[in-house]
């Protein structure tokens, strides 16, 4: 494999594996036919559920809206939302966590394709980590700075070859350490452009630039 796309794979991998916002949950038991199975003779009907604390005040809702997208909204005592779950039409779940001004501080789920994850995000918005895993088994996670660059990222493909990479502050990759299949180790480094300047085992450079 030419240095370059090694470069490109190991950048798909930390950062194209994450989900963003858009991650599912997985905070709840893996098996959910309990609830399901519980039967009562009574059953409530109605497009929208709102709980109210003995003073009147709105903490919950539960509705599903226009689009198809079950939700669920708990409030604190002053009517922040602090925490949301919801399921869309076509099963992709998440559920989010909120700080009291209303912020994103944490998203967990699953997406269509069962990709799942996890993303933490500061109180000014940005998302500062984020852990993902793919259907085929390959994992990662990728640590960004307060401007939302990715900085370094650990991932772990399918094939087994785990990697450590790490980015400058435009979001470039820089160094790179890797075990190949066979156990051996390497270590890359590379210039702004992502060209291959140095590594271990020594890199050839006339062949990196092919």
């Amino acid at each position: 494999m030419k240095d370059e796309k090694r470069w490109h794979y190991i950048f798909v991998l930390l950062i194209g594996g994450m989900i963003g916002g858009g991650l599912s949950a997985h905070f709840w038991p893996s098996d959910a036919t309990a609830f399901a199975a519980m039967h009562h003779s009574r059953i409530l009907a109605a497009e929208k559920f709102e709980l109210v604390a003995p003073d009147g005040a709105r903490r919950g809702v539960i509705q599903v809206t226009p689009r198809g997208t079950a939700v669920l909204a708990l409030y604190d005592a002053k009517g922040k939302s602090r925490a949301e779950f919801k399921v869309t039409a076509d099963g992709a779940s998440v559920a989010a966590f909120f700080d009291d001004m209303g912020r994103r501080r944490v998203v967990v789920g699953q997406a269509l394709g069962d990709r799942s994850g996890i993303a933490i995000y500061s109180p000014k918005g940005t998302q500062l980590a984020g852990l993902s895993t793919a259907p085929d088994g390959a994992a990662s996670l990728t640590l960004y700075d307060e401007s939302g660059r990715a900085r370094a990222g650990l991932g772990l493909p399918a094939s087994g070859q785990p990697a450590l990479a790490l980015f400058d502050h435009d979001g470039k990759e820089r160094a790179q350490f890797y075990l190949k299949s066979n156990g051996s180790p390497g270590l890359a480094f590379a210039d702004a452009s992502g060209k291959t300047i140095a590594g271990l085992p020594q890199v050839n450079p006339t062949a990196a630039q092919q």
